[in-house]
């Protein structure tokens, strides 16, 4: 039975791209293309939108799976919705997805000033292994990437 008292989960179409590329617009000052997510849906990642009954789309998130590993490429919450622990439920099911899919380990890049993520992905377990120079736009100049990590423990994977 589902649980009535979160929105539900289920996988991204090209009929929600609309709707994710809107919340996309308000997350992130160099957003992905709609083209982006299509093209993350058409190879096959694990694309995923948190839907309100009354809302609509609130949220989303990207996985890709292979060779052992899992990377998450976007997560996203409407900004009026943050705080509710709907990040924490998102990237739970995309990291339940990862164990599923036989990976070992999920990686994920952070930008430093992204204090909110960072303290959502320290909180569930990952750690920061790396950092990649100027890897985003930022304004005039680039911004570098946290590398974080967390090893997934396979019994831990839905049923």
């Amino acid at each position: 039975m589902p649980d009535r008292s979160r929105p539900a989960l289920r996988p991204m179409t090209q009929g929600d791209l609309d709707a994710v590329l809107k919340i996309e617009l308000q997350c992130y000052p160099h957003p992905w293309t709609k083209g982006i997510f299509g093209d993350c849906i058409r190879v096959g990642y694990d694309c995923w939108v948190l839907e309100d009954e009354g809302t609509g789309i609130i949220g989303y998130g990207v996985l890709s799976i292979g060779a052992g590993e899992s990377h998450v490429l976007n997560l996203a919450v409407a900004p009026s919705l943050r705080g509710q622990g709907l990040g924490h439920y998102l990237l739970e099911h995309l990291l339940q997805r990862a164990r599923a899919g036989g990976a070992e380990m999920a990686l994920l890049e952070v930008r430093p000033s992204n204090v909110g993520a960072r303290a959502l992905y320290e909180k569930m377990g990952f750690n920061e292994i790396g950092r990649r120079p100027d890897y985003y736009p930022d304004g005039d100049g680039r911004e570098d990437a946290l590398l974080y990590a967390l090893y997934l423990d396979p019994g831990e994977a839905a049923p």
